[in-house]
């Protein structure tokens, strides 16, 4: 599944510099709000759900090359997260969906971990 689906089918606002998401294929994902488990056991490649937005996901993200960053229930990254993750390149979305939605949706639509 493309990143560009992922949006289309939870509703994603892009929070970040708009990118070529068609392109940017994803097969895993990971949930967790600790960095620590973030970091041992997502997957590189993947999209990390998360309900954390400050600037320590972005550094998590650059770390395992998370394709994507999936922010929940209307959880809002201030402007030094943003402007870290368009300078590393990492995608962050957001939605106003619980963790439990967003990785049930992903799940249904063939995202494993």
């Amino acid at each position: 599944m493309t990143l560009d689906e992922i949006i289309h089918t939870l509703d994603l606002k892009v929070l970040t510099e708009p990118k070529d998401f068609s392109s940017m294929e994803v097969s895993r994902g990971y949930a967790s709000d600790l960095l620590s488990c973030v970091m041992a056991g997502a997957q590189h490649g993947g999209v990390w759900v998360t309900l954390q937005a400050h600037i320590n996901i972005v550094a998590v993200a650059v770390l395992l090359e998370q394709a994507a960053v999936i922010i929940t229930e209307n959880a809002q990254p201030d402007e030094s997260t943003l402007a870290k993750a368009n300078q590393e390149g990492v995608n962050l979305f957001s939605t106003s969906h619980s963790t439990f939605y967003v990785v049930g949706r992903l799940w249904e639509k063939g995202i494993g971990d």
